[in-house]
């Protein structure tokens, strides 16, 4: 369930385009005196990109790409030395404590979801072409078949080591992983008493403090124009706040046509088809960005009055929906907790 993260952050200074994410830039980063400052950490990983903003009287980096190299190691399923690829391949593994986290936190949201969100999902991500085997030709016959190893039950955690009820389970941490790598990253600063740093992977944020202005820091979310390309970006919403992590699920930007009928990337894996209702996207505050990457999918699954439902009902989560209107208008749904983060007039923008 990986999927293309629709977020900006708003920062001041310099305008610099990544990755179809607009930043305002820092200067360069300067090692010469050990006197706390901001540095600015950029790069790929993951196959996406990483943003790491910090206040910190070193450079942090390297730290930063060891534990995240660790982190691939465990959850990636395009590594084919990595933990899931060696569960996905039925190769005898020790589960590692990376792997075990996304695993158990995985179960628990797909309990609260009743299976909108599973990590077994894999089989029907690939053979519609959004995971990491080639697209296959589709037919009821061919969902019908791998409907019978989808399914959060299938798998369980034993001795550290995952036991499958059939060989042909496989896991996709894509709906939750990355999220998982920002809480990995945030918790390192912490180690390194940061207390000003946003942490951006792919579009999940965790965030804490100020930036160099020492304003609370602005994410830009977009609005739900399609367009596979990425390079469309109008903002939708701004969200504000001194301390949060933040994930945003669409289905504008990964999604094909077939036969004139489009297939997005957010399968349901209860059907085991592409989800087709009038939610755009959808972006979720949670205590972790863990939980917020795999509750946004959950919400996408689920569209958006069930979406409102399930978000209202965990603590400490909050999530803003973005949803067709007719006529190419949207309108925005959130709960009520979620107005307080957003504080900008363009979030009701139709």
């Amino acid at each position: 369930m990986s999927k293309q993260k629709l977020i900006t952050i708003i920062m001041p200074a310099m305008l610099f385009l990544i990755a179809g994410i607009f930043l305002f830039a820092f200067p360069d980063n300067k090692t010469d005196n050990s006197e706390p400052q901001y540095f600015v950490n950029r790069g790929f990983i993951f196959g996406t990109y990483y943003n790491i903003h910090y206040y910190a009287p070193q450079d942090l980096e390297q730290e930063i790409l060891e534990r995240l190299q660790r982190f691939d190691n465990s959850l990636s399923a395009f590594n084919p030395q990595s933990v899931i690829s060696k569960v996905n391949n039925n190769v005898d593994t020790v589960t590692d404590s990376y792997f075990e986290h996304v695993f158990n936190l995985a179960e628990h949201i797909s309990e609260l979801s009743d299976g909108a969100f599973d990590l077994t999902v894999a089989p029907l991500v690939n053979v519609w072409g959004f995971g990491f085997d080639s697209r296959d030709k589709v037919s009821s016959a061919v969902i019908d078949s791998l409907l019978d190893i989808v399914g959060y039950r299938k798998v369980r955690l034993e001795n550290h080591r995952v036991v499958k009820t059939d060989p042909r389970v496989k896991l996709d941490a894509g709906a939750i992983a990355k999220g998982y790598s920002c809480d990995v990253v945030a918790e390192l600063l912490e180690q390194h008493h940061c207390n000003s740093y946003l942490v951006d992977i792919g579009g999940e944020i965790v965030c804490r403090g100020s930036n160099s202005n020492g304003e609370p820091w602005a994410i830009g979310i977009d609005k739900p124009i399609d367009d596979p390309t990425g390079t469309q970006h109008k903002l939708q919403a701004i969200v504000r706040a001194p301390h949060l992590a933040l994930a945003t699920s669409g289905n504008y930007r990964q999604f094909y046509y077939d036969n004139g009928v489009r297939r997005s990337h957010t399968i349901d894996p209860r059907t085991g088809y592409p989800v087709n209702h009038e939610l755009l996207s959808a972006s979720v505050v949670a205590p972790t960005c863990a939980e917020a990457d795999a509750l946004a999918t959950a919400c996408m699954v689920l569209g958006q009055d069930k979406a409102i439902e399930l978000i209202s009902g965990i603590a400490d989560a909050e999530c803003m929906l973005i949803c067709a209107n007719g006529n190419d208008s949207t309108i925005v749904m959130m709960t009520e907790g979620m107005k307080k983060y957003v504080n900008d007039s363009t979030s009701f923008a139709h």
